[in-house]
């Protein structure tokens, strides 16, 4: 996971992020990890500004295309609460816009507290982005 005990960048937020998990990857990979098991998580809000967080949910897609599963937590989040103004125990809806945003990207794994609603949140931009249907599901087009 990235993350800085400081949220200054010299340069583009995007760019350090995507250079760190690059490098943090290769190194899994060189130590004998296999890619598969080589989870990749930005960190959105650790070390970094509101503005940084959101451009780094901008380019979910290009840390989607270092080829490793990724995980992103953005539930919750202060950065969520500052865009809604809604306190930690409303922000479910803010949420859900980040985790249908996360699959539309490619992100494979979301961490979420309302596991139940956010599990729909899921289906449903799977079901758009993937073409996922559930067991049974016998409509298909041509």
């Amino acid at each position: 996971m990235h993350n800085k005990p400081v949220a200054v960048y010299e340069r583009d937020v995007v760019d350090e992020v995507l250079a760190f998990l690059a490098d943090a990857a290769r190194r899994c990979v060189d130590g004998g990890i296999p890619p598969e098991h080589v989870i990749l998580d930005p960190g959105i809000g650790f070390g970094k500004l509101p503005e940084h967080s959101l451009a780094v949910l901008r380019a979910l897609d290009r840390i989607v295309a270092l080829g490793f599963p990724t995980l992103v937590g953005t539930s919750r989040k202060s950065t969520i609460g500052k865009l809604t103004g809604r306190g930690v125990d409303a922000r479910e809806f803010g949420t859900a816009a980040t985790v249908a945003l996360c699959v539309a990207a490619g992100v494979d794994i979301v961490r979420v507290h309302d596991v139940e609603e956010q599990t729909d949140v899921v289906r449903v931009a799977d079901a758009i982005v993937r073409g996922w249907r559930p067991d049974g599901w016998t409509e298909r087009l041509p």
